[in-house]
């Protein structure tokens, strides 16, 4: 009898084992954060900037002054510690923060907070928050919003090729910090370079590198340099000469920007009636006012 029911035993055993395997896995539950996390990312010239936090709301509390208090430090989110990442050196409020991954800390007072940029300890809130490691602190301006922020958010503002602001905004309150980034350091060595490496004038780069230079009012000269090469690279361009008009325009040549405003407009002129003939005779209309 033994042996037939060890058989029989092995049989329903591996039954069992077959019916548990085709038993669907129950599904992960999910639950929503009560601060859920979020990733900023902005591109500030050719510096990459990263933050990523977790977003607290309001929920009927008082905030600055109540639940974070003036004075003591904040995460500046919620959960883990705020961390911010610069591809570049940057600078912050006028101090200098190398190219990194960083926490970022406040203390919020009334009239003003101090902005902490803080050596990544991948700590949770700020309970080990210790001052020894900070790498810069600045003040920043407080400026008062006409309406609730309910969910705290961190914003990169006002972006210009070599700056941009950092902004941090909750409840009423907005706490503005200035960045900047030396893009004009860093690219015109490269510029420069790859222009002298040109095997044949390459209209394009050359363009682009003069209005890069206009743009940031570096090297007007050069800029001029190379935009009157573009423009012998690809003749009749207007989009083209009306920018070396620009340039001209900056540089104080009033009676050159003119000469170049004028030919744009006479290219514009030429052009079938469309967007693009409205768009430069315009431009060009409203430069030469400017340099009459």
């Amino acid at each position: 009898m033994k042996s037939k029911l060890i058989p029989l035993l092995a049989v329903g055993l591996a039954l069992a084992g077959t019916a548990l395997a085709q038993t669907p896995a129950a599904p992960k539950l999910v639950l929503p954060q009560a601060s859920p996390p979020a990733t900023l990312k902005q591109q500030v010239g050719i510096t990459d900037i990263e933050v990523t936090y977790n977003r607290p709301g309001v929920k009927g509390r008082k905030i600055f002054g109540g639940l974070v208090p003036y004075g003591e430090i904040w995460r500046t989110g919620a959960n883990s510690a705020t961390k911010i990442t610069f591809s570049t050196d940057v600078k912050i409020g006028g101090a200098a923060v190398p190219a990194g991954t960083y926490e970022l800390f406040s203390i919020p007072g009334e009239q003003e907070w101090t902005v902490i940029i803080h050596k990544n300890m991948s700590q949770w809130g700020s309970y080990a928050y210790d001052p020894k490691n900070d790498v810069a602190r600045v003040t920043a301006r407080v400026s008062k919003l006409p309406s609730l922020v309910e969910t705290f958010w961190i914003g990169i503002n006002d972006v210009r090729d070599t700056s941009a602001t950092l902004n941090l905004n909750w409840e009423y309150t907005r706490v503005s910090v200035p960045l900047t980034v030396d893009t004009v350091g860093m690219l015109a060595p490269k510029i420069e370079a790859a222009i002298k490496e040109q095997a044949k004038p390459n209209a394009m780069l050359l363009f682009s590198s003069a209005m890069f230079y206009y743009e940031n009012d570096h090297d007007l000269p050069k800029a001029l340099e190379w935009i009157n090469a573009a423009i012998a690279a690809r003749p009749d361009q207007m989009w083209m000469i009306y920018r070396k008009g620009l340039i001209l325009e900056k540089m104080g040549d009033k009676a050159a920007a003119r000469a170049a405003a004028e030919e744009s407009l006479a290219l514009a002129e030429k052009e079938k009636p469309g967007e693009l003939r409205e768009e430069y005779v315009r431009l060009n209309q409203a430069l030469l006012a400017r340099v009459k």
